[in-house]
């Protein structure tokens, strides 16, 4: 995807310049309302610290969890105090973000200032993409600059509208993920292995459907796998399935023989009495789960089965878990492919990485760094995979 980003502005066209930045702030809070991890904050650092050094007046917004109107526990405060210790000079953290004090707070910034507007969720004019309110934060600025990925799948006033008025840049994340995920779906270095987990084929069908077309090995696992078991006639026990979905995933299993991509399923399971972390659990065949058992895990055969096809891949997208890793004795499988992962990028392969619960995992196995590519956007990344245009990226300006 060929976007204009920030250094495609010229520095003149910097200096001076009021520039809008969408960042992704949306951290974790603890009951004091102090920030648990800072990663989104330091993540941002990068792209402001860019247009700080060519003179840029910097107002920056973002959204903090789901509001219903103005909540204090939901403002971001503790953001502006630790950004100001990141960057190392003031952030003035205002009270709104739109507004006559807004503005006179923007109009009164000198180069290299600034402004972190306050939570733009508590306009319930934002999640709604209201042109008036697009409009409002347009005029805070000369310069829009997105770089919230984990938002840009949401068609928002901050995401989306305000490109309606300002000339639209993607900051260096954006760039980032635009460059990894858009090789690995129009020109992958192959061979190209996808690995999809996660309890529900419901949430990946799209993506199954469009990765189909491009990989060339497709492994299913997690709790997705039992629907495709249960559209081929096998007993799954008492494993989650989707009912309403067993024939999409007989049209998907016939699909990826008339594509010719192998589709691997798991060979054996771990299976569990009930769903908790202490629960008694065995090993079994993929055709035998006992009737009140339930799959937990891929099993020790699939573990080997799964790295094999993984092991010569130069090209990997990993979105979902094998198994309910939670529990750190349903976890091996997962972690088990997170290292087959990291050999295989160890080995020159391009790997990305995506979801909250892949994410998760990746840290549980302490593997996080041996991957070439950590998506920041979980809903925004599976969509882009889909195929699906994202409108926080359509509106950026073309090169």
């Amino acid at each position: 995807m060929n976007k204009k980003t920030i250094v495609d502005i010229s520095d003149n066209d910097l200096k001076g310049k009021r520039v809008l930045v969408r960042c992704d702030f949306n951290v974790p809070l603890d009951e004091k309302l102090a920030i648990t991890n800072d990663k989104r904050i330091k993540a941002s650092l990068p792209t402001i610290k860019y247009l700080l050094d060519r003179g840029a007046k910097l107002v920056l917004c973002s959204h903090l969890g789901r509001p219903k109107g103005v909540q204090d526990e939901l403002r971001l405060t503790a953001v502006g105090v630790r950004l100001s210790e990141l960057l190392g000079k003031p952030v003035k953290k205002l009270d709104d973000c739109v507004g006559p004090q807004v503005e006179a707070a923007v109009a009164a910034m000198k180069d290299g200032d600034v402004i972190l507007l306050e939570n733009l969720r508590f306009h319930k004019e934002e999640e709604a993409n209201d042109p008036a309110f697009a409009k409002q934060l347009a005029s805070l600025a000369d310069i829009y600059v997105s770089d919230a990925f984990g938002t840009v799948h949401r068609a928002h006033a901050s995401t989306a509208g305000v490109a309606a008025y300002l000339p639209a840049y993607a900051g260096f994340l954006i760039q980032k993920e635009l460059d990894f995920l858009g090789k690995a779906l129009t020109d992958p270095a192959r061979p190209f292995v996808a690995i999809l987990g996660g309890a529900k084929v419901s949430s990946k069908l799209g993506v199954i459907k469009n990765l189909l077309k491009k990989v060339d090995i497709l492994i299913i696992g997690g709790g997705m796998a039992y629907t495709f078991f249960k559209a081929r006639g096998i007993d799954v026990g008492n494993s989650l399935v989707e009912p309403d979905l067993l024939g999409e995933a007989k049209e998907i299993l016939k699909a990826a023989i008339d594509e010719e991509v192998p589709l691997l399923l798991p060979i054996d399971h771990v299976v569990a009495k009930e769903f908790k972390a202490d629960s008694e659990f065995k090993v079994v065949p993929r055709t035998t789960i006992p009737d009140e058992w339930q799959g937990v895990d891929i099993g020790p055969e699939t573990v080997i089965k799964f790295s094999n096809a993984i092991k010569d891949a130069k090209t990997i997208i990993w979105n979902g878990p094998m198994g309910v890793f939670e529990f750190d004795e349903f976890a091996k499988g997962t972690i088990a492919i997170a290292q087959a992962v990291a050999d295989a990028t160890s080995k020159g392969a391009i790997s990305i990485v995506g979801g909250g619960d892949s994410i998760s995992a990746l840290k549980k196995s302490g593997l996080s760094d041996k991957i070439s590519h950590i998506s920041t956007g979980g809903g925004a990344s599976l969509e882009f995979l889909e195929g699906i245009e994202l409108p926080g990226i359509a509106c950026l300006q073309n090169k």
